[in-house]
């Protein structure tokens, strides 16, 4: 049985990569994708040293073709002469000739079960019977296994890496876009693998939604485990985007299956220069590393069988808080970055303020608009206020069941953060706590961080706090920082977790060898162009590998189709092909505003 409320990490086989070895007790391994042009040998070489000085323990090369298979040796020579011995991985798609010339050459070689034999999506809908279901099954090992075969010899590893935006038509035909169906694409390969005593399997599934991403690679795990297969997992958030977007998504994605013991090696994927995404993915598993290791106050009687079951509690409401409300924001600043919390924090009440107030009780006068905060050995006097919200914080140790079962159901708890405990396990404490007493407390969670550096907020709130949104948990969010920036990760976290949408949406690809065009500055044009469009997701695709299909839920898309062209979308249906790109971002605004989404800003 594993206790959800207590850590431990999950138990894999190792695999070894070059000099690099996966799972185990070895560390979370930090890796990142090159996006040069393959042919381009210097350039490769020149930017995958880049990446390894800043910590990259593995880089990926994507790999079209057999040419662009055959010249991962080259890099990798290249790679010698510039002393750094980093191992480099294949990504290859649609192309298995090339996965086997990839095989001779590199320690690793990716490969995605959607393009590998299967066509991919492609908008048709198929019927299998059983019987030619299963021919189609021979037909992939029938191709796999002689890959395997070369792999063993040159002692490559490989990893099966499932993509929500590519499953074949074959999967869709039987399970349908759905986390069934991109755990069953999975494990298709995993059984062969297995079957062929071939031990040396990274998997990774990823999505650009969190919540299906999250989902997903605890139904794997679940999977797996009924099959007795324990290879290590590489996570991450796929098309995350740039900047505090593109943080928050990741910090919330990953580390949300970091906090459960999942994950092996992981990477950052962000709409900037590939160097930037290390520092990043080493920030996050330092801080989950540090997280874990401190105290919790999980009580055994508690445990539950699996993460998978641990459903949302129902959770009474208190005007604008819990009850199918979305979660609302706490703060210490009324206003930052053009955006306004529901309740600001202070510790006296401010006249000129023209945001809700929550002050301690002992400062609170009953001014309008202004609630009051309790602590808990105030507890006794809540049922003698007559107020609108009636706030109770409580520290973990102060959360127990003597205390919580004589709270009334109207009383908003506030549960802070302690620097010594593990959050997140005594978190999931309380909710389950709650549940088995029968409580319906609206919960916010408040979590203060002493970092002034505003990337590291970004990854250690996003990873703290984005775990309980994704399980639709909380009823709140309060973030507490010297920095201003506090507010806008809150309402990050938030829209990460696609429980509360404050801003536009930007599904954008990290950009590797196959994008097309300039996708740093043109994802920059689309956002100084469409920021003001609350609630529309855009997706800004490279190629046309994963594009479509990652961006299933975007309202538009943008997507690399050759050589400085585009084809843009509305959601799956691709409107207009080929388009120049030094025309394209107006094409996109024209296309918004015939179908009725556009306003002025």
């Amino acid at each position: 049985m594993t206790n959800i409320l207590k850590y431990s990490r999950r138990q894999t086989t190792e695999v070894h990569v070059g000099n690099v070895v996966i799972g185990g007790n070895n560390p979370i391994r930090i890796q990142s994708m090159a996006n040069t042009d393959t042919n381009d040998i210097e350039a490769s070489a020149q930017q995958c040293k880049r990446i390894a000085d800043v910590g990259g323990e593995i880089v990926r090369f994507t790999a079209q073709g057999q040419k662009e298979a055959n010249n991962l040796q080259f890099i990798e020579k290249r790679l010698a002469e510039l002393g750094c011995n980093v191992p480099l991985v294949a990504d290859i798609h649609f192309n298995p000739a090339a996965a086997d010339v990839a095989a001779q050459y590199v320690e690793k070689v990716r490969i995605n079960p959607g393009n590998y034999v299967d066509s991919v999506h492609t908008q048709k809908r198929f019927e299998y019977t059983d019987e030619e279901y299963a021919a189609e099954l021979q037909k992939i090992r029938d191709r796999f296994v002689p890959f395997l075969n070369i792999c063993k010899e040159h002692k490559t590893a490989i990893r099966i890496g499932v993509n929500h935006g590519s499953l074949s038509d074959r999967i869709l035909s039987r399970y349908g876009d759905t986390s069934n169906g991109m755990v069953e694409s999975c494990l298709e390969f995993l059984r062969i693998c297995k079957s062929e005593n071939f031990n040396d399997v990274v998997i990774s599934i990823k999505a650009s939604n969190v919540i299906i991403m999250v989902q997903t690679v605890r139904l794997l795990v679940e999977r797996m485990e009924a099959e007795d297969l324990h290879y290590p997992i590489h996570l991450g958030v796929t098309e995350a985007g740039a900047g505090e977007d593109g943080r928050v998504k990741s910090a919330a994605g990953i580390g949300a299956l970091l906090y459960d013991g999942i994950g092996d090696t992981i990477r950052v994927s962000l709409s900037e220069d590939p160097e930037c995404e290390i520092p990043v993915a080493k920030s996050l598993a330092d801080y989950i590393n540090s997280k874990v290791a401190k105290k919790t106050t999980a009580n055994q009687e508690y445990a539950l069988k699996n993460i998978c079951k641990l459903e949302a509690r129902k959770v009474g409401r208190c005007g604008i808080i819990g009850g199918g409300k979305v979660p609302v924001v706490i703060s210490e600043y009324a206003e930052a970055d053009g955006l306004k919390p529901d309740f600001v924090s202070k510790d006296k009440y401010d006249a000129s303020c023209n945001v809700a107030q929550i002050v301690p009780f002992a400062n609170w006068k009953g001014e309008a608009n202004c609630y009051p905060l309790f602590s808990a050995n105030e507890i006794s006097k809540i049922g003698d206020v007559n107020a609108d919200y009636k706030f109770l914080q409580l520290s973990y140790g102060e959360a127990s069941e003597a205390t919580l079962k004589n709270v009334a159901d109207d009383v908003v708890l506030i549960i802070k953060s302690d620097a010594d405990m593990n959050d997140v396990s005594c978190r999931r404490n309380i909710f389950v706590m709650l549940t088995a007493l029968g409580k319906s407390n609206p919960i916010i969670l408040e979590s203060t961080y002493d970092t002034t550096d505003n990337g590291q907020l970004q990854v250690c709130a996003g990873a703290d706090n984005g775990i309980f949104f994704i399980d639709h948990l909380p009823s709140g969010i309060c973030i507490k920082s010297k920095l201003k920036e506090s507010l806008s990760v809150a309402f990050g976290i938030l829209q990460a977790t696609r429980t509360r949408v404050v801003k536009t949406e930007y599904i954008s690809c990290p950009s590797c060898g196959r994008t097309l065009y300039d996708l740093q500055s043109t994802l920059a044009k689309i956002k100084a162009k469409t920021s003001h469009l609350t609630g529309l997701k855009i997706g800004v695709m490279g190629c046309i590998v994963n594009g479509p299909g990652e961006m299933a839920d975007a309202d538009y898309g943008y997507v690399g189709s050759a050589r400085g062209k585009v084809n843009l979308y509305k959601k799956q249906e691709c409107i207009e092909k080929l388009i120049p790109e030094d025309e394209a971002v107006d094409k996109l605004i024209e296309l918004i505003k015939k179908n009725g989404d556009w306003r002025d800003a």
